[in-house]
């Protein structure tokens, strides 16, 4: 990273992940961001990546300059019937991709709250089932690469952006909620033994709720380091 806190050049295996670790390595939400893709990369339907992807991030908030305006974004603030035929495609689009991978499996599709940063509703689509951990993968990245997919053919569909969650029995609750609680005990840790605390490898979604936990604590900073899949959280003491 650069010295311009504003503007980074970000690479990582897709340009979802790239846009996820500049926007937690920029404090902001991804949404704030103006995001110019210099290199798509390479990758196969599963997260293996031949080719890492490389974007530019810029903050749009506060920003004097005129730039290139994001593609529209659909919300539940739309029409009903864009709302629901949003929420029809995403559902079949993730119930034909789950089935091509073998698995049952009922999926289920609604407009959630509005995300606290950007008072935008994400469409959430939830997957239940019976032994559904092949739809996970370690730490989420199986979860992670389908998102990824679902988005962009769902993306394509509608001929415009949508923010999409994608959860497997309530999985990414209860991780964001483990998360938290290990970013609060690892500050703890590090004000008490007076030095920086290193978290285990994470992925760029991962890492940002890390962040994002400890960015108000008065006792800690928080930085990234690391490179590709080894990029990890470090936790460090603020002088007093």
């Amino acid at each position: 990273m650069g010295d311009n806190q504003d503007a980074i050049e970000i690479s990582a295996p897709t340009v979802e992940e790239a846009i996820e670790q500049g926007a937690a390595e920029l404090g902001v939400a991804k949404e704030s961001l103006y995001v110019e893709i210099l290199d798509e990369g390479g990758r196969s339907m599963f997260g293996l990546s031949t080719r890492e992807a490389r974007v530019r991030l810029t903050v749009l908030s506060g920003r004097s300059s005129v730039r290139a305006a994001p593609r529209p974004v659909m919300s539940a603030s739309g029409s009903a019937e864009d709302s629901e035929e949003a929420l029809r495609v995403a559902r079949e689009i993730v119930e034909e991709l789950i089935e091509r991978m073998g698995v049952e499996a009922k999926v289920t599709s609604a407009w959630a709250a509005p995300d606290a940063d950007t008072q935008v509703p994400p469409l959430l689509v939830d997957i239940r089932g019976d032994d559904l951990s092949i739809l996970i993968g370690r730490h989420g990245e199986t979860l992670a690469a389908l998102q990824y997919i679902a988005r962009l053919i769902v993306g394509k569909e509608l001929q415009h952006q949508v923010p999409m969650i994608l959860d497997v029995e309530g999985y990414r609750a209860r991780r964001e909620r483990q998360l938290r609680q290990l970013a609060q005990r690892m500050a703890e840790q590090a004000v008490e033994r007076g030095r920086t605390m290193l978290l285990e490898p994470m992925p760029a979604n991962e890492r940002r709720i890390i962040h994002i936990e400890l960015r108000d604590n008065p006792t800690v900073t928080t930085e990234s380091v690391g490179e590709g899949e080894q990029r990890k959280v470090t936790i460090i003491p603020r002088e007093t």
